[in-house]
């Protein structure tokens, strides 16, 4: 009898929270309100009505510049949503943070994705999964999400000014999946070190169009200013600026590039950054 009690208990405490969530999706404002009202329809008609509802809400709270909200309201809700959202949670989490400037959170949770992946549980255990850009939907694999996320780890590095550890996973994205944007930014890291020569061989690859992505107009256009900054920096003689976190990031960066020195079983489905990392779990989460 107690069990059923505790049962009906728990199934109208579970309810309360899903109608606190739609109570709130309904009290943001966005002018005359009929994306939210749009929005707010299409989550209650699906059949996924928490995971999508909760998306679409953090996503018009960061357009109101609401963001911080926005942050409570993921933490708060996901735990309503199924399994399956929690990774494109993690994912809206970490816009969030970067909208904001939380560079600490994103690099926690970063590293969580990362061991999420070693653990065979990013995807839903599947080795693709669907995206979308611009109204397009494409396939991703496991190793361009880990070039992805590494990327993103190696800008947040950027904004602490930790640009050894910043280069290190640049590096390492570069390995599993290149292009131009992570090529400029490692260039980048390089050029903050003064180590002009080794950061003007890499932004060569994109001058020399020998990365994806060194066609387009935004990275043209870096690229160049990279190149008129690099030549002016390298007449004015080395020069290596007495900066704040100027070092490899802690336990996290040795136990990445001793995993990736690491040769993987060819029998493992999982990528070689990951293989024999289990002794590093507790590194890569902290």
């Amino acid at each position: 009898m107690e069990s059923g009690v505790k049962n009906s208990s728990s199934n109208f405490q579970h309810k309360k929270e899903k109608d606190r969530l739609f109570h709130v999706i309904h009290k943001v404002p966005s002018g005359d309100g009929p994306y939210v009202r749009a929005k707010h329809a299409q989550a209650i008609n699906s059949g996924d009505r928490v995971d999508s509802a909760l998306k679409d809400m953090a996503v018009v709270m960061k357009q109101l510049d609401r963001t911080e909200e926005a942050i409570e309201a993921v933490k708060s809700f996901r735990r309503l949503c199924s399994r399956h959202a929690q990774e494109s949670l993690d994912n809206v989490l970490i816009d969030l943070y970067k909208k904001c400037g939380k560079v600490d959170e994103q690099i926690v949770l970063l590293k969580h994705k990362l061991k999420m992946i070693y653990l065979g549980e990013a995807f839903n255990g599947k080795p693709t999964k669907t995206a979308r850009s611009h109204g397009k939907k494409f396939q991703v694999s496991i190793a361009q999400e880990t070039s992805r996320i590494l990327g993103n780890l190696g800008w947040a590095y950027m904004q602490k000014s930790n640009f050894m550890a910043a280069e290190v996973v640049y590096r390492k994205a570069q390995m599993i999946d290149p292009d131009a944007n992570k090529a400029l930014n490692l260039c980048q890291c390089l050029m903050k070190q003064a180590r002009y020569e080794e950061a003007n061989l890499v932004l060569q690859d994109v001058l020399q169009c020998k990365l994806p992505g060194s066609d387009e107009v935004r990275s043209r256009n870096r690229a160049e200013e990279l190149w008129f900054e690099l030549e002016a920096q390298q007449h004015t003689g080395p020069w290596l600026p007495s900066l704040p976190g100027m070092n490899a990031d802690d336990d996290f960066v040795e136990a990445l590039e001793r995993v990736m020195n690491k040769k993987a079983p060819t029998r493992s489905r999982r990528l070689p950054i990951f293989e024999e990392i289990s002794q590093y779990r507790d590194q890569l989460a902290c």
